[in-house]
Protein backbone atom coordinates (compact mmCIF):
# COMPACT_ATOMS: atom_id res chain seq x y z
CA UNK A 1 0.00 0.00 0.00
CA UNK A 2 2.91 2.41 0.42
CA UNK A 3 3.48 2.23 -3.42
CA UNK A 4 -0.12 3.97 -3.86
CA UNK A 5 0.37 6.36 -1.43
CA UNK A 6 -0.21 9.68 -2.30
CA UNK A 7 3.06 12.04 -1.78
CA UNK A 8 1.56 15.34 -2.37
CA UNK A 9 -0.89 14.95 0.58
CA UNK A 10 2.57 15.25 2.55
CA UNK A 11 2.51 19.41 0.93
CA UNK A 12 -1.33 19.56 2.20
CA UNK A 13 -0.49 18.15 5.73
CA UNK A 14 3.18 20.31 6.14
CA UNK A 15 1.02 23.35 4.86
CA UNK A 16 -1.81 22.45 7.60
CA UNK A 17 0.81 21.90 9.95
CA UNK A 18 2.00 24.96 9.91
CA UNK A 19 -0.64 27.11 9.57
CA UNK A 20 -2.57 26.11 11.85
CA UNK A 21 -0.35 24.41 14.93
CA UNK A 22 2.65 26.37 15.04
CA UNK A 23 0.91 29.47 13.90
CA UNK A 24 4.37 30.10 11.25
CA UNK A 25 4.21 32.80 9.04
CA UNK A 26 4.04 31.53 5.49
CA UNK A 27 6.25 35.06 4.70
CA UNK A 28 8.78 34.55 7.09
CA UNK A 29 12.25 34.54 5.51
CA UNK A 30 14.37 31.60 5.90
CA UNK A 31 17.73 32.99 4.61
CA UNK A 32 18.69 35.73 2.30
CA UNK A 33 21.45 36.52 0.09
CA UNK A 34 22.85 39.30 -1.91
CA UNK A 35 23.00 37.93 -6.15
CA UNK A 36 26.23 39.07 -8.14
CA UNK A 37 23.64 41.77 -9.61
CA UNK A 38 22.90 43.52 -6.45
CA UNK A 39 19.93 42.35 -6.14
CA UNK A 40 18.77 40.79 -2.52
CA UNK A 41 17.10 37.36 -3.10
CA UNK A 42 15.01 35.85 -0.02
CA UNK A 43 14.11 32.18 0.77
CA UNK A 44 10.65 32.19 2.40
CA UNK A 45 8.84 29.54 4.42
CA UNK A 46 5.95 29.66 1.35
CA UNK A 47 9.31 28.81 -0.64
CA UNK A 48 10.24 25.76 0.93
CA UNK A 49 6.47 24.72 1.20
CA UNK A 50 6.47 25.07 -2.63
CA UNK A 51 9.97 23.42 -3.42
CA UNK A 52 8.66 20.40 -1.50
CA UNK A 53 5.60 19.83 -3.48
CA UNK A 54 7.77 20.23 -6.59
CA UNK A 55 10.03 17.20 -5.64
CA UNK A 56 7.22 15.38 -4.88
CA UNK A 57 5.27 16.10 -8.06
CA UNK A 58 8.51 14.42 -9.96
CA UNK A 59 8.03 11.55 -7.77
CA UNK A 60 4.60 11.22 -8.71
CA UNK A 61 5.23 11.43 -12.20
CA UNK A 62 7.64 8.92 -11.87
CA UNK A 63 5.45 6.61 -10.31
CA UNK A 64 2.98 7.09 -13.20
CA UNK A 65 5.03 5.13 -15.29
CA UNK A 66 4.45 1.99 -14.29
CA UNK A 67 1.73 0.07 -15.76
CA UNK A 68 -0.81 -2.55 -14.14
CA UNK A 69 -4.17 -2.37 -11.69
CA UNK A 70 -2.21 -0.20 -9.11
CA UNK A 71 -1.79 2.88 -11.67
CA UNK A 72 -5.77 3.15 -11.38
CA UNK A 73 -5.92 3.07 -7.05
CA UNK A 74 -2.78 6.12 -7.75
CA UNK A 75 -5.13 7.88 -10.07
CA UNK A 76 -7.73 7.74 -7.84
CA UNK A 77 -5.74 8.81 -4.59
CA UNK A 78 -4.20 11.62 -6.67
CA UNK A 79 -7.53 12.80 -8.19
CA UNK A 80 -8.86 12.58 -4.34
CA UNK A 81 -5.67 14.86 -3.31
CA UNK A 82 -6.52 17.58 -5.58
CA UNK A 83 -10.35 17.00 -4.74
CA UNK A 84 -9.50 18.00 -0.94
CA UNK A 85 -6.86 20.81 -1.85
CA UNK A 86 -9.69 22.48 -4.09
CA UNK A 87 -12.14 22.21 -1.14
CA UNK A 88 -9.95 23.41 1.14
CA UNK A 89 -8.96 26.19 -0.90
CA UNK A 90 -12.36 27.23 -1.36
CA UNK A 91 -13.57 27.10 2.48
CA UNK A 92 -10.59 27.74 4.39
CA UNK A 93 -9.89 30.76 5.43
CA UNK A 94 -6.58 30.38 6.13
CA UNK A 95 -5.81 28.46 2.73
CA UNK A 96 -6.93 31.00 0.30
CA UNK A 97 -3.36 32.43 -0.18
CA UNK A 98 -1.53 32.41 -3.28
CA UNK A 99 0.93 29.81 -2.08
CA UNK A 100 -1.80 27.36 -1.26
CA UNK A 101 -3.51 27.63 -4.40
CA UNK A 102 -0.23 26.97 -6.28
CA UNK A 103 0.12 23.39 -4.68
CA UNK A 104 -3.46 23.00 -5.87
CA UNK A 105 -2.24 23.61 -8.90
CA UNK A 106 0.71 20.91 -8.43
CA UNK A 107 -1.59 18.41 -7.34
CA UNK A 108 -4.07 19.03 -10.30
CA UNK A 109 -0.85 18.75 -12.46
CA UNK A 110 -0.11 15.23 -10.88
CA UNK A 111 -3.82 14.16 -11.62
CA UNK A 112 -3.22 15.34 -15.23
CA UNK A 113 0.22 13.55 -15.59
CA UNK A 114 -1.13 10.92 -14.25
CA UNK A 115 -3.18 10.09 -16.76
CA UNK A 116 -1.50 11.31 -19.94
CA UNK A 117 1.98 9.20 -18.91
CA UNK A 118 -0.57 6.14 -18.23
CA UNK A 119 -2.19 6.81 -21.72
CA UNK A 120 1.12 7.11 -23.32
CA UNK A 121 2.53 4.00 -21.03
CA UNK A 122 -0.03 1.75 -21.96
CA UNK A 123 -0.21 2.82 -26.02
CA UNK A 124 3.15 1.47 -26.20
CA UNK A 125 2.72 -1.64 -24.61
CA UNK A 126 -0.71 -2.36 -26.68
CA UNK A 127 0.17 -2.32 -30.41
CA UNK A 128 -2.15 -2.94 -33.03
CA UNK A 129 -2.01 -4.53 -36.12
CA UNK A 130 0.44 -7.38 -37.61
CA UNK A 131 4.29 -7.49 -36.32
CA UNK A 132 5.99 -5.26 -37.94
CA UNK A 133 3.75 -2.79 -38.86
CA UNK A 134 1.64 -2.48 -41.78
CA UNK A 135 2.83 -3.11 -44.81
Amino acid sequence: MTLHFPLLILVLIAYNLLVFLTGVSLDGEIFSMTMVSGAQWSFKVSDVLLLFALILLFFEILKATRTGAGAVLDHLLSTAVFIIALVEFILVAQAATTTFFLIMVITLLDVIAGFSVSITAARRDFSVGPPGGYQ
